[in-house]
């Protein structure tokens, strides 16, 4: 199992419309075949920088790389994250 993680911080203010837009086609990526326990989360610890987190988990490399070429993937890195992601941390956990 591997557990694909990533927080971030968006060039937005918060509850506006282009975070509204991002968080709604961020949530989409829930549809990809191989996607599950997928979570969209809004941090709430003042000890880090960023505001948001998306995590979900993937049977196996295979499916996670899957995801990762997939066309909705792609066109949401295309669309969305590429213009409004200001800084991010990626972290990907496999199970032990």
């Amino acid at each position: 199992m591997i557990q694909h993680s990533v927080i971030f911080k968006l060039k937005h203010p918060q509850g506006s419309s282009q975070e509204t837009a991002f968080l709604n086609a961020a949530k989409s990526l829930v549809s990809i075949p191989g996607v599950q326990n997928f979570q969209c989360l809004r941090q709430v610890s003042p000890k880090n920088k960023f505001d948001f987190g998306l995590t979900m988990e993937f049977s196996d490399q295979q499916t996670y790389d899957r995801y990762s070429s997939h066309a909705d993937h792609e066109a949401f890195i295309q669309n969305f994250w590429l213009k409004d992601v200001e800084d991010f941390l990626e972290i990907d956990y496999k199970h032990l």
